[in-house]
Order: C-alpha cells, then sequence, then structure tokens
C-alpha cells in the first residue's frame, strides 16, 4: 500500500460551494449529488474549509435558521489535506488519527483537485488480491 498514491484513488468529481453560500442550498447540493461534503473555495479554487453531514449535526443542535445561515459559520477551516503524491497508507492514517471521512487533495498552483474519501479506500481495499492464508 504504500506505492499507492492519492492522486490514484481520488475521486476528480468535486462540489464545491463559496464561503457565502446558505447552509439549505449546500445541504440540498450535497443530498442531490449522494455526498457527504462540500469542499468550500473561494473564486480562485483555493481551499478555505469543508462542511460535511456531521458539521449538519451542530446546524440542528443550534437551531439558527438555516436558510440563512452561511456555510462559512459552520465549515472546518483548518482542514487537514493531502497531496497526489501522499501515500493511501499516510492519508489513511491521517483520516484514521482525525475521524475523518474526507480527505481534500490540493495542489499548490491549482488549490483543490480531488476528495478522497473513506469509501475510496474500503473500494480500493476490496478489490487488492491478498494471498489467502496457507
Amino acid at each position: 500500500m504504500d506505492d499507492i498514491f492519492v492522486g490514484r484513488l481520488m475521486s476528480t468529481t468535486l462540489y464545491t460551494v463559496p464561503p457565502d453560500t446558505l447552509v439549505e442550498e449546500a445541504a440540498q447540493k450535497m443530498l442531490s449529488s449522494d455526498v457527504g461534503s462540500v469542499l468550500v473555495v473561494d473564486g480562485d479554487n483555493q481551499l478555505e474549509g469543508i462542511l460535511t453531514t456531521t458539521d449538519f449535526v451542530k446546524v440542528v443542535a443550534e437551531r439558527r435558521p438555516k436558510d440563512e445561515t452561511p456555510v462559512d459559520t459552520y465549515m472546518s477551516a483548518d482542514v487537514i489535506t493531502a497531496t497526489v503524491q501522499d501515500s493511501i497508507r499516510d492519508a489513511a492514517d491521517v483520516m484514521l488519527e482525525h475521524g475523518f471521512h474526507h480527505l481534500p487533495v490540493v495542489d499548490d498552483t491549482e488549490g483543490v483537485i480531488g476528495m478522497l474519501s473513506s469509501t475510496d479506500l474500503a473500494s480500493y481495499l476490496s478489490h487488492v488480491q491478498t494471498p489467502s492464508p496457507s
């Protein structure tokens, strides 16, 4: 697994929103796209945060008017990221250590270029041929 890199497994279909997007609109985008997160990016595609299904627990608990609250109120702003050159073992370790299900993949010049999810890792592992125990 050390020789398999994030760039091989990440999804390049990204679901992004600007920071002033209302949480209700972000939630509708997540539901209609059947994804567990949206990346919050600026006009230059630079990552500003991530909003996940877990963040919506806080939205509901605080009972703010969902249709009037921007995503930057609830997004995680100190986002831990990966690059395409990171090994999937390192990425998986980061995800386990922090309890993440989503790890944005960034490039210094292009900004956000992909997303690695726990589903991507599980899908990869389910297809790896391993020797049977003797």
